[in-house]
């Protein structure tokens, strides 16, 4: 009778046992769950005699590609581009500043938090922005880059889809 007991025991054990190589982990960002972000975008909060644009477009399922610009006196001052996308099961921002400044090196933010209507991106190994964050407000967008000393807000409003 023990060994019937024990004999269950172990079955039961290693029938429950879950096969880790079948598990995967959710995506943090299900399929068109970035749609919100799709469109041309005008910053509504910016210095006196500047401009600033962000326009998305969906590549496809895995990939999201911006360009943000800024303008003064009908001279391009700064310019990123910006690719959402997936790999290797993680989401990543990156972004490549180009124009006055830039260095167009990339640089490349995990995105560690999202839900439907937004999304926060992070890398620690740089000084500024090490944190960059969008959400939709209603049928604005707002985002911000930060660091622990400092916050920059942007809000858009909607040029088109």
């Amino acid at each position: 009778m023990k060994k019937l007991i024990l004999l269950l025991l172990i079955t039961l054990i290693f029938s429950c046992k879950e096969n880790k190589s079948k598990i995967q982990s959710p995506s943090i960002i299900e399929t068109g769950e970035l749609d919100w972000l799709l469109g041309k975008w005008q910053r509504t909060n910016d210095e006196d005699g500047k401009q600033t644009y962000e326009n998305w477009t969906k590549k496809n399922d895995l990939e999201y590609v911006g360009l943000g610009f800024t303008m003064k006196e009908n001279d391009t001052i700064s310019k990123e581009i910006m690719k959402i996308s997936k790999a290797n099961d993680k989401w990543d921002l990156i972004v490549v500043s180009t124009g006055k400044g830039g260095d167009n090196s990339p640089v490349s933010f995990k995105i560690i938090s999202n839900n439907e209507n937004s999304f926060t991106c992070e890398n620690k190994e740089i000084d500024f922005p090490n944190i960059i964050h969008y959400e939709k407000d209603g049928k604005n967008l707002k985002a911000y880059v930060s660091n622990s000393e400092m916050k920059i807000p942007f809000e858009f409003k909607r040029l088109n889809k």
